[in-house]
């Protein structure tokens, strides 16, 4: 009879009986690149829309912390790797069933991109701004006459990079909570969201701020019902999802989660901009605030569950 060798990494203490790999780091780039995604969306979006002009917070000045939002999401990524030499394999081929190369490649054409839309608007910031060198002149000439090229370009990575940052989790199979396609549009709309509030915590415009309010608020529905539908999802799947699902209610992450996420995160800055469309006195940093709390804490609250969850045995 012949013997088989079995060979299983489940007894390694990083892998069972939890995940213990991803720590502050990754949930921090994930809310970082989606709220710059957000961002970088809404300036492509209205400026393609020909509405500049009304909207200069959202087309000019907020994406001038993109690019910032991405250098630091990218270094805690970085600082999360084991073996940082060895990060230029990730551009050495083009896996297309690899979420990881997927965002390797958009964030390799997104930050740079983030500089040049940061740096055609920097007199919008520093008025007597001028360039040193002739070459950087004929640089801000050259993508000044290409600038719709340009914000097709953020406007279409930008969605990449939101919806990857949901991706990457869920291509994660080996972890039931983290094993649904509902992450990807949810991470998506969390960073939407966070770009529209950071565009209202910015402008000084009421006009502005009213409509990014309507945004924000529509996006905030979309996120509920995607919470929801998650769950449900998760409830009529198999017990690994049932138990996982389960850590949210009734479970470990139950009072966090819904407390920070949904409630603070989501429910009362819907109210509170409801309240300010009807014309009530709200604090205009409150809301945005909240809202990016709340798009902060999802992230490391579903990385660090996602790891709790396990496959029975």
């Amino acid at each position: 009879m012949k013997e088989e060798i079995i060979v299983s990494g489940r007894m390694n203490s990083m892998i069972d009986p939890t995940l213990h790999i991803w720590h502050w780091q990754i949930p921090l780039y994930l809310f970082l690149g989606g709220m710059a995604a957000g961002i970088l969306c809404f300036a492509a979006l209205y400026y393609l829309r020909g509405r500049e002009k009304e909207y200069l917070t959202a087309v000019r000045v907020a994406p001038f912390l993109a690019p910032i939002l991405l250098v630091i999401g990218l270094l805690a990524l970085f600082a999360d790797l084991r073996h940082r030499m060895y990060f230029w394999q990730l551009y050495a081929n083009i896996r297309m069933q690899s979420p990881m190369s997927w965002g390797a490649w958009t964030l390799m054409v997104i930050t740079p991109v983030s500089f040049i839309w940061s740096a055609l608007h920097i007199r919008d910031i520093f008025p007597e701004w001028n360039w040193r060198y002739k070459w950087l002149f004929n640089l801000e000439v050259f993508f000044n006459r290409h600038k719709t090229a340009l914000a097709w370009i953020m406007l279409i990575f930008g969605l990449i990079l939101g919806i990857y940052t949901g991706i990457l989790l869920s291509a994660f199979n080996a972890r039931p909570l983290w094993n649904t396609s509902i992450l990807g549009p949810l991470f998506l709309a969390s960073g939407l969201s966070a770009g529209a509030a950071t565009i209202i915590f910015l402008s000084k415009d009421p006009a502005e701020r009213k409509q990014f309010a309507k945004i924000d608020l529509a996006i905030i529905g979309i996120e509920l019902f995607l919470i929801i539908h998650m769950f449900m999802g998760y409830l009529a799947s198999s017990q690994v999802q049932i138990e996982a699902a389960r850590m949210f209610l009734g479970g470990e992450y139950t009072a966090s989660f819904w407390i920070f996420v949904v409630i603070l995160g989501l429910i009362i800055p819907a109210l509170l901009e409801i309240l300010e469309l009807r014309k009530y006195h709200i604090p205009a940093v409150v809301s945005p605030l909240l809202v990016i709390f709340g798009s902060f804490m999802l992230r490391f609250i579903i990385v660090y569950a996602g790891q709790m969850s396990r496959y029975l045995y």
